[in-house]
């Protein structure tokens, strides 16, 4: 006997923040035996920056995780404080939900719900080394010699492993918030062969509510109409009193400041060696590469219900002490204002996800599963869809069964990992609509369509919500034919009906749909014309009139994704040799060597693979079908 404590689990994840919670939910709920590790069980789901889910585009990503069967969408939904649609004025492709959240609410209900869950352990400790042997996880071990015998590992260390924080001329070796930071486990994972990067990111000063003019500031206020983010929560239960947030600016005196202290800064003096996210810079940031900008947006939000702490977001700095102060007070509304946090910027050890397989296991470890800020994103949303994938597939490996890949035109999630595993990425990721070639069909009001399949089939979602997402879609599949074959007169009932709306008369016969594909009209307003409509679902009647009035534009994308879906099902065998192909560039050789994508898809996103690369690799696949064919013709 060592004297050192032994168990045995099914799953072990290191790391509680949005990503592990995810991840040790969705190996726990189908049934795999799960410890979730954390430095502090009070950090368990932190907003360490901004206590916001959702917004544009990460929005998607939060309703994707709830079609799936994940948590973070009903945990907003239970915890926030104001609610709004984003781009409502713009297309349904990037409409995107954001909410504020009660900090402290948020962690706690995350924290009861994983408390509550069976086959899930959480314990606090900080996993110091990976046991890894023949290439294969075995188990984990802690910093107090504890041996955890296991069949995989998540690793969703978020911004902890090696964490420094830094402004000004100080620097602690902490986590965010102050809170312990993970040093032990970078050296193991070295040693395991696996590249590291060093990025950074930051978060604004925290201030005293009571210290704030609001009267010199913006309201903000939230929907009206709240519209929730998980498919699950009853609409009704989500009315309620909203909290209101602030807008103000800075201006050339607070520009003036940041660049007679440029030099003091650790991020311009180089100080600080990691890369900070480009979308998402901080003040001094801003100041410096965009000269021209006379003055940049504040946005005044409270962290919680309970406190008077409010979070100065767009004013991420790691300039000193006194300058912070001196630079804050220079904005409209904080001429007096009391800082409760400093501003701070936060290095830490990620890995390069050039390393992950699409299903975020390592391509050389069997068993060890990665995902969250760990493998360079940025963002809770981002995290947390990178978490429920890893859990699944942590699971479905230990089962026996296919493990899941969600590609690009399934999901922002497949949009978000591809991206990861395929492209280089020398700063921190963020997603954006723009990312996603197929975003008119990647909808936020349409996740639960496009993924609630998924989770049903691997066992997170239930029967009862699969049939409902089905009965929902044969009810917009049968709306959408008849509303394509009602055809309606050009009499004097219609011509009055398009009068109203300003709409041009009808020369002849149309059907409805055509009626709502006109701009001035929608679903709602052709009832009148429209006597055989029965009673619909509202998230029925949303999905017929998007698909109606944007028929066109969905078919094109239609299309395209057929076309991608035959690149994506030309299979690539692993450990290929891509110098046997003539033709191929230099650097595409070394890049799809180092890759070894999956498929031809996959191939074609590569940095450095041109299409005149794909073009050769296709004639050369067309090349060995025909060579195989003739010898099995012999």
């Amino acid at each position: 006997m060592n004297g050192y404590m032994e168990e045995n689990y099914d799953v072990l994840v290191v790391g509680a923040g949005h990503a592990g919670c995810e991840a040790a939910l969705a190996s726990a709920r189908l049934g795999l035996n799960t410890i979730l590790f954390t430095v502090s069980v009070d950090s368990i789901a932190l907003m360490p920056c901004n206590p916001n889910i959702g917004g544009s585009s990460k929005g998607h990503l939060v309703r994707e995780v709830d079609a799936l069967g994940g948590e973070m969408g009903k945990n907003i939904d239970k915890t926030f404080i104001q609610s709004k649609m984003l781009n409502a004025s713009k297309g349904p492709a990037v409409h995107s939900l954001r909410a504020q959240a009660d900090k402290k609410d948020y962690s706690q209900k995350m924290r009861e719900t994983l408390e509550n869950t069976d086959n899930l352990t959480i314990r606090q400790a900080e996993v110091s080394e990976i046991l890894v042997e023949n290439g294969k996880i075995t188990g984990a071990k802690t910093f107090s010699g504890a041996v955890y015998h296991v069949k995989a590992v998540i690793l969703c260390t978020g911004t902890y492993l090696r964490a420094r924080c830094i402004y000004g001329d100080v620097s602690n070796a902490t986590g965010p918030n102050g809170l312990q930071a993970a040093n032990h486990l970078t050296d193991c994972l070295k040693s395991l062969g696996i590249e590291m990067y060093r990025f950074k990111t930051g978060t604004p000063a925290r201030v005293d509510k009571r210290s704030i003019d609001f009267t010199k500031m913006e309201v903000q206020k939230g929907d009206e109409r709240v519209v929730p983010f998980s498919f699950s929560t009853d609409p009704e239960s989500v009315q309620k009193e909203q909290e209101v947030c602030w807008l103000t600016y800075t201006n050339n005196q607070t520009h003036e400041i940041i660049r007679e202290n440029i030099h003091r800064s650790p991020l311009f003096s180089g100080v600080i060696e990691g890369t900070g996210p480009r979308y998402c810079p901080s003040i001094e940031d801003k100041v410096m590469k965009f000269a021209d900008k006379e003055r940049h947006q504040i946005f005044v939000e409270p962290e919680g219900l309970y406190t008077n702490e409010m979070y100065l977001g767009g004013m991420s700095s790691s300039l000193p002490e006194d300058i912070q102060y001196r630079m804050y007070r220079t904005v409209p509304g904080l001429e007096n204002v009391k800082i409760v946090r400093n501003a701070y910027a936060i290095e830490y050890d990620c890995i390069n996800p050039e390393q992950l397989l699409p299903t975020l296991e390592f391509k050389k470890i069997q068993g060890l599963f990665s995902a969250g800020q760990f493998n360079g994103s940025s963002g809770y949303e981002e995290a947390a869809a990178q978490g429920i994938v890893a859990g699944i597939n942590a699971a479905m490996e230990i089962l026996g069964k296919e493990q899941i890949i969600i590609d690009r035109s399934q999901g922002y999630i497949g949009v978000l990992i591809d991206d990861l595993v395929t492209k280089e990425n020398h700063e921190p990721y963020r997603m954006m609509t723009s990312r996603a070639e197929y975003r008119l069909l990647l909808r936020q009001d349409n996740a639960d369509l496009r993924l609630t399949s998924v989770g049903y089939q691997v066992g997170l979602v239930s029967k009862e919500v699969y049939d409902r997402v089905e009965r929902k879609r044969k009810l917009i599949e049968e709306e959408v034919k008849r509303l394509s074959e009602v055809m309606i007169g050009a009499n004097q009932k219609t011509q009055i009906f398009l009068e109203k709306y300003g709409s041009s008369e009808l020369k002849t016969g149309v059907t409805l749909a055509e009626l709502i594909r006109r701009p001035e009209l929608d679903y709602d307003k052709v009832a009148e014309l429209d006597s055989e409509r029965k009673e619909l679902p509202c998230e029925v009647i949303e999905q017929v009139n998007i698909q109606i009035k944007y028929e066109g534009y969905i078919t094109r994308q239609l299309k395209q994704v057929e076309q991608y879906k035959k690149l994506e099902g030309k299979k690539l065998k692993p450990d290929f040799d891509y110098s046997q192909v003539k033709g191929m560039r230099k650097e595409a050789i070394q890049k799809m060597n180092l890759y070894q994508p999956l498929s031809v898809g996959q191939a074609s996103r590569i940095s450095g693979v041109s299409p005149a690369d794909i073009s050769v690799l296709l004639v050369y696949l067309e090349q060995q079908r025909g060579n195989r064919g003739g010898k099995s013709e012999r």
